[in-house]
């Protein structure tokens, strides 16, 4: 099994002064099921190198068993601070694409091209896309062979309007979530703020936010099996 997972590189929290980038533990959940279940795991970004980390995911309360261990793997910490530039990845060499979360996505992967394309090529070549969180925005912009929005007419989540009014963002971010999926035709659900909440429309899965990071990773496993 050979799973992309695509991070951000986007680090300025809109006009606060405050820094964003991937949320810690959205990562390393999600890192630790597939790697445990044998899969071998390429990074990406689309600047490549290292990707930025939401500081807020590294304060003490947002530690969960997964990121205690990815602080003390110093390969896989290698591994994140070399990301390979999302242009030079091709979607033939991989089985599936997961992208984590963290505010970063809703400035860069929601309309960086090579995100995109790659999307739109795992999708096309019947293979699974994850996205938890804030990385649903990575599919605003994608398209379906018929030229219509990807999400239209599937069922999805992902981080809610309710949850960003909690984080007190809603008039930091380019745009909510939510709203945007919706816009685009997605048949939109959320679970309780904070609580694990998963969809799965076919090849697509989304989670809601940080608590639904393992479940997410757990369906792309089941998926990718069914499929093999």
């Amino acid at each position: 099994m050979k799973i992309l997972m695509v991070l951000t590189s986007h680090s300025e929290l809109g006009n606060t002064g405050e820094k964003t980038g991937f949320w810690i533990e959205e990562f390393t959940s999600p890192y630790y099921v597939l790697a445990d279940a044998g899969a071998e795991i390429t990074i990406a970004s689309p600047k490549g190198g290292q990707p930025p980390v939401d500081p807020k995911s590294e304060l003490k309360d947002a530690q969960t068993p997964s990121t205690e261990r990815f602080f003390k793997d110093f390969e896989v910490i290698d591994k994140v601070a070399h990301s390979l530039k999302l242009s030079i990845i091709k979607e033939a060499d991989y089985d599936a694409v997961f992208y984590p979360g963290g505010h970063g996505p809703l400035w860069d992967l929601a309309t960086d091209k090579n995100s995109i394309q790659l999307i739109e090529a795992f999708y096309n070549h019947q293979k699974p896309i994850a996205f938890l969180c804030h990385s649903p925005a990575a599919l605003v912009n994608v398209k379906a062979k018929n030229g219509e929005s990807l999400v239209k007419g599937k069922a999805v989540t992902g981080f809610s309007n309710t949850e960003e009014e909690a984080v007190k963002l809603t008039k930091v971010v380019p745009f909510l979530l939510e709203d945007e999926l919706t816009k685009r035709g997605a048949h939109y659900s959320k679970g309780d703020d904070w609580a694990s909440y998963v969809k799965q429309d076919g090849l697509l899965i989304t989670g809601q936010n940080p608590g639904s990071s393992e479940a997410v990773a757990k369906l792309i496993l089941e998926t990718i099996r069914r499929k093999k």
